[in-house]
């Protein structure tokens, strides 16, 4: 599933060509993805202005002119493709309709904006914008990692007295929002502590030098445009790169990369996802 990276970089691709531009018609080709649709929603979708596009955790959100804001999940394979960019900065014509294209948006600026999901574990909902942060998807969530609510103390905070391994407590989104399976086991290595270690049971000062951690990590997968591991694609339909650049995720077998070390990239089992870490370095 997309991670915050992705979805960032899936964000920052589709901004120039819908930000203040008008949708003036939306196919909507099925009533459901993973829940069913909103009622109408081609409708309240068509003749309306994207004012804003931004992002909260792993969700896109689209402010439009009718107060209204759609809000977008890439699931599993969902991929957000635009094509006939007047602004030069995609070269893919319109493509032939494909069967798993389940909403397409079509621009006044002669966009198209295809969203794409063969698993159909993605999902749209449309929610007042005032009200946006109350939705049901949305209220749950903790700070985002790149803002200014996400800082030592917080993170400090939220680990004291927790018997979850600190994996789980980093995949929990209550805590720190959009962070998944990729990044986290990277912020670990980087971080020199082992995905066993109990949250509660990790030095105040170790988990504080993680915030940082976070942040860089975040920030140099967006920076290479997320990871493509199975169906990720970036807006003008590229791989990201980051997944070249991994430390330990998906290296079960390999080397260790930090300085010294001598270790075996090792893999287990926690909660039903894989963890990927040094036994010897990350403790």
């Amino acid at each position: 599933m997309p991670e915050l990276p992705e979805v960032e970089t899936v964000r920052r691709g589709l901004a120039p060509v819908m930000e203040g531009v008008m949708i003036v018609r939306a196919d909507v080709n099925r009533p459901d993805l993973r829940w069913p649709f909103p009622d109408n929603m081609a409708k309240r979708l068509t003749g309306q202005r994207v004012e804003r596009l931004r992002r909260r955790s792993k969700y896109i959100l689209a402010d439009l002119s009718s107060g209204e804001t759609l809000l977008i999940h890439l699931g599993m394979s969902g991929r957000m493709l635009v094509s006939g960019d007047p602004l030069g900065n995609f070269v893919h014509d319109h493509p032939a309709a494909e069967k798993h294209d389940h909403v397409v948006f079509h621009m006044e600026n002669g966009a198209r904006i295809t969203f794409n999901d063969p698993r159909r574990f993605g999902a749209m909902d449309l929610m007042p914008t005032a009200t946006a942060q109350e939705h049901k998807l949305l209220a749950v969530l903790g700070p985002e990692p790149l803002g200014n609510d996400f800082h030592e103390s917080i993170l400090c905070d939220a680990f004291e007295g927790r018997n979850t391994p600190v994996k789980s407590a980093l995949l929990d989104q209550r805590i720190v929002a959009g962070l998944g399976n990729i990044y986290v086991c990277e912020t670990l290595f980087r971080a020199g502590i082992s995905p066993k270690r109990k949250a509660g049971r990790i030095a105040t000062a170790r988990v504080a030098a993680m915030v940082p951690i976070i942040r860089a990590v975040l920030e140099e997968a967006i920076e290479a445009g997320g990871s493509s591991l199975r169906d990720f694609r970036q807006a003008d339909g590229e791989l990201g790169y980051f997944q070249h650049s991994f430390d330990v995720y998906g290296r079960e077998g390999g080397p260790c990369r930090r300085d010294g070390c001598e270790g075996t990239i090792a893999r287990i089992v926690q909660s039903g996802r894989s963890s990927f870490y040094c036994p010897v370095c990350q403790r």
